[in-house]
């Protein structure tokens, strides 16, 4: 009988799985795609940044980024491509926290400050589990068998 109730018990989380899938996509897509096209519009000021940062070839890295970062928030947000987005905008997120952030890590525990950090996380979450059932690539793969 308790064996039973555990059973449904974790068979309902996992039908409702997609849901923190889908806040964690639409909150990273919405906010990547805003932060890219900062980027994207200020590109002198980001590839000065990088520079000073030493980031190499930084009038080429800063418009790859910006470029990343604003398709792939799309990509995630939409749910449409977006365990490659997320592979991608994850890398990115490394790069910021050996570059930019690399004064704030003084052991691992420092990395939990460091929003960076958590969105290497999320994004590896969405690279692994892929974006759940309500994503456009779900939709368009049973509309369509793509």
């Amino acid at each position: 009988m308790v064996k039973s109730s555990v059973v449904k018990f974790i068979a309902s989380l996992e039908s409702l799985q997609s849901i923190p899938i889908l806040i964690i996509r639409i909150g990273l897509g919405w906010l990547f795609f805003w932060s890219g096209w900062g980027k994207l519009n200020n590109l002198p000021k980001i590839i000065d940044y990088f520079q000073s940062l030493g980031i190499p070839a930084p009038s080429v890295q800063a418009p790859f980024v910006a470029l990343v970062e604003f398709l792939g928030g799309i990509a995630v947000f939409l749910g449409l491509g977006a365990r490659l987005a997320s592979l991608l905008l994850a890398s990115t997120m490394i790069v910021a926290l050996i570059t930019a952030k690399r004064e704030d890590i003084a052991d691992f525990a420092s990395l939990w400050d460091i929003s960076e950090f958590l969105y290497v996380l999320f994004f590896l979450v969405i690279a692994t589990h892929g974006p759940g059932k309500f994503a456009l690539e779900g939709f368009l793969h049973k509309r369509w068998k793509v």
